[in-house]
C-alpha cells in the first residue's frame, strides 16, 4: 500500500526479494547431499531466483530444474506410463526440497548473526548546471534554474541518490572536467547540458556519463518554443529515468506525472526565482516568485518555493516576523493543491522548528518517513528538530542516515550541531565541507574552533564568515572574535545591534538567540546574558543537556536566574521525551 517493492525484476536474470529483511532468532546449520540417483548437485545460492519450467506429463524425457544464482539443480527421468506418477511426485519433492535448502542456505548468508545485509548501492547522480553557450544577463540564470527543477523532480525516487543543487552551484557557468567533478561531488553518474536561446527557440543539448566506465550513457538534443520550456524539464527528467532504467513506486510515477505549469510566464518567473535564492539573494527572490504565483495561482512548487524565501528573509535578513507568516501561507497554499509535495512538508516542518513548534513539525516528517524512507532532507530535518528539543543521540542518529543515505544534504546551508553539542568538536570540524563554503560554514568552523582553544583560528574564521556576508551568525562570530581580542566593548556594541534588531522585529531563530546569549556571557554582559537564554529556551532552544554544560556559559551559571530557566529547559525537555519517545 505504501508502494514499497517486495519483489523485484532482475532483468535476464529472474526475480529478487527486496523488502528489508529482520533476524528474528538464529538460522540452525543447513547440510544437503545430493542423490546419485538423482543426481542432485547442491551450491551456496545467490539471491536472484529463476522460474522454473514442469514438464512432468511430456512423454518425452524432461528436465526439471530451477536456478538458484549459478547453481542449478536438475532431475531427469523416463517418461515410462508404468512410473510416471511415482516420477511426478519424486520430481515435485525434489523441487520442493531444493527450494528448502536453497531458502535456508540463502537466510544463513542474509541473517548470519554479525554479518551486514547486503545492499544494492543506487545510483550516485550528479546534475551540473548548464552551461550557456552565448552569455548574456538575459538568459543566464537558465543554466541553474533548469537543473535545480530536474533535481527537484527526481529527488523523491528512492532508487537514485541525487546531489542537491546547493552542492553543484559552484560549478555555475563553468567548463568542467567529467572526472573532477564526479570525484569532488562523490557519484558515479554526471549529466551536464550546454544550451542556447535564439529568439523564440531554446535548445538544449545534455549528455548522461557512467563516470566509471568513461561512457556516454546519452546524447539528447532537445529543441521547444521557448514559451514551452517547462516541457524540457520534463524531457530531461523522463530521458535519465529511462536511460537509467530507474525503478519506480506507484507514488512515484504518479508524482513524476504532474505538471508544474503550463503557463510560460509563470514558469519563467519561477526560474528566475530560484536562481536568485540559490545565490542566497532572498530579497529580490521572492518578488520573482510573488510574480509567478501571480501569473499561475495554481503552480504548486512556487508557492513552496515562495514559502522558503519569506522565511529566509525573515530568518536571514531580519524582516519581521510578518514574513515567517507569509511562509505558513504559502506553504498551505503549495499543500491545498499537492498533498504529495515531499520538500513543502520538509520545507514546514522547518519552519515549525524555527518558530517555536517542534511538536508539530516531528510528527509531520515522521509521516513524510514513513513513506519516503530514504529522504535524505527529512532524515536532516527530524534531527535538527531533536536538536532543538535536546535529544541528542537521536538527533545524531537521524542526520548520520541522512548523510548516509547522500553525504552532501544540507552540506552548505546546515551544520552537523549535536556533535557540537555532545562535546565531540573533532567529529564536528570534519562533519563540515571543506574548501571556502558558505559564510554560515564558516563561523560553525570558527565556533569549533573556539572550543577547542585554537583562539587564533577561531578569529581568522569568524572575521572571514562576517567578511563574506555580515548576517545573523557572522555578526555573532564578529563579536567573539573581538572577544578573543580584548576588545570587549566593541564586541558589545555589535552584538547589541543584533540583538535590538531581532528584538524590535520578532524574528531570529531560538538556537541563533542561544548564540546571542553565548556571546554575552563571554563577553562579561551577564544580566543580557541572562535575559537572552531566557528569551532562546522560551522560544524553542530547550537542549537541556547542552545548556546544562556548555562551557560558554560557565560565567553565568552560578547565577539563580541560571538555574530557574534550566528548569524551564528541562521541564520542556523532559515532556517532548514522553510525547514522541
Amino acid at each position: 500500500p505504501d508502494g514499497g517493492l517486495y519483489i523485484e525484476t532482475v532483468p535476464k536474470h529472474g526475480y529478487r526479494f527486496a523488502a528489508a529483511v529482520t533476524q528474528t532468532s538464529d538460522v540452525g546449520q543447513v547440510e544437503s547431499q545430493g542423490s546419485p540417483e538423482s543426481g542432485t548437485k547442491a551450491s551456496t545460492p545467490a539471491s536472484v531466483f529463476s522460474p522454473f519450467e514442469n514438464d512432468i506429463d511430456s512423454p518425452r524425457t524432461a528436465r526439471v530444474e530451477t536456478s538458484v544464482g549459478d547453481a542449478v539443480i536438475s532431475q531427469g527421468r523416463r517418461s515410462t506410463g508404468s512410473r510416471r506418477k511415482l516420477l511426478s511426485t519424486r520430481a515435485l519433492l525434489a523441487i520442493g526440497s531444493v527450494l528448502v535448502v536453497a531458502t535456508a542456505a540463502l537466510l544463513l548468508i542474509v541473517l548470519k548473526p554479525g554479518s551486514n545485509q547486503v545492499r544494492i548501492r543506487p545510483r550516485q547522480l550528479a546534475i551540473l548546471p548548464f552551461r550557456n553557450l552565448k552569455p548574456d544577463k538575459e538568459t543566464d540564470f537558465l543554466g541553474f534554474s533548469l537543473a535545480d527543477a530536474t533535481i527537484t523532480r527526481l529527488s523523491d525516487i528512492g532508487s537514485i541518490v541525487v546531489r542537491p543543487s546547493s552542492f553543484v552551484e559552484k560549478y555555475r557557468s563553468k567548463e568542467v572536467d567529467p572526472k573532477h567533478a564526479a570525484a569532488d561531488l562523490n557519484v558515479d553518474t554526471l549529466l551536464t547540458g550546454t544550451y542556447l536561446r535564439e529568439g523564440s527557440t531554446f535548445r538544449l543539448t545534455i549528455q548522461l556519463i557512467d563516470v566509471k566506465t568513461d561512457k556516454i550513457l546519452l546524447v539528447l538534443p532537445i529543441e521547444a518554443r521557448y514559451d514551452r520550456l517547462a516541457t524540457v524539464q520534463d524531457q530531461v527528467t523522463q530521458s535519465i529515468v529511462d536511460k537509467l532504467q530507474l525503478k519506480l513506486t506507484y507514488a512515484e510515477v504518479q508524482q513524476l506525472g504532474q505538471k508544474g505549469t503550463e503557463n510560460a510566464a509563470a514558469y519563467d518567473y519561477f526560474l528566475h526565482g530560484i536562481d536568485l535564492y540559490s545565490r542566497d539573494e532572498f530579497l529580490p527572490a521572492y518578488p520573482m516568485l510573488e510574480k509567478a504565483v501571480e501569473a499561475d495561482p495554481n503552480f504548486a512548487l512556487a508557492w513552496a518555493h515562495l514559502g522558503r524565501a519569506y522565511n529566509a528573509v525573515a530568518s536571514f535578513n531580519l524582516r519581521g516576523r510578518n514574513y515567517h507568516v507569509k511562509a505558513q501561507a504559502a506553504y498551505e497554499q503549495a499543500l491545498s493543491l499537492n498533498p504529495d509535495l515531499s520538500e513543502v512538508s520538509i520545507y514546514m516542518a522547518n519552519l515549525f522548528t524555527d518558530t517555536n513548534r517542534v511538536d508539530h513539525a516531528v510528527p509531520l516528517l515522521r509521516k513524510l518517513l514513513a513513506s519516503h524512507p530514504k529522504l535524505a532532507e527529512a532524515h536532516w530535518e527530524l534531527g535538527y528538530a531533536y536538536r532543538q528539543a535536546g535529544m541528542l543521540a537521536e538527533s545524531i542518529e537521524e542526520c548520520s542516515k541522512a548523510r548516509e543515505i547522500d553525504p552532501t544534504v544540507k552540506i552548505n546551508s546546515s551544520a552537523f550541531n549535536s556533535y557540537l553539542y555532545t562535546g565531540q568538536y573533532e567529529k564536528f570540524l570534519g562533519s563540515l565541507p571543506l574548501g571556502e563554503p558558505s559564510p554560515f560554514i564558516v563561523f560553525y568552523r570558527g565556533f569549533a574552533n573556539y572550543y577547542l582553544q585554537n583562539m587564533q583560528q577561531a578569529a581568522l574564521d569568524f572575521d572571514r564568515a562576517y567578511e563574506i556576508e555580515p548576517q545573523l551568525y557572522t555578526r555573532i562570530g564578529k563579536a567573539f572574535s573581538y572577544a578573543i581580542k580584548n576588545e570587549r566593548r566593541t564586541g558589545l556594541e555589535i552584538l547589541g545591534d543584533v540583538d535590538r534588531e531581532i528584538q524590535q522585529r520578532g524574528v531570529g531563530d531560538a538556537e541563533g538567540a542561544y548564540k546571542i546569549a553565548q556571546a554575552y556571557a563571554v563577553l562579561g554582559d551577564t544580566q543580557s546574558a541572562l535575559r537572552v537564554l531566557a528569551r532562546s529556551v522560551d522560544q524553542g532552544f530547550f537542549c537541556y543537556d547542552y545548556i546544562r554544560s556548555d562551557p560558554l556559559l560557565e560565567k553565568i551559571r552560578g547565577e539563580a536566574e541560571y538555574g530557574r530557566i534550566l528548569e524551564v529547559a528541562r521541564t520542556r525537555h523532559d515532556s517532548f521525551a514522553r510525547d514522541f519517545f
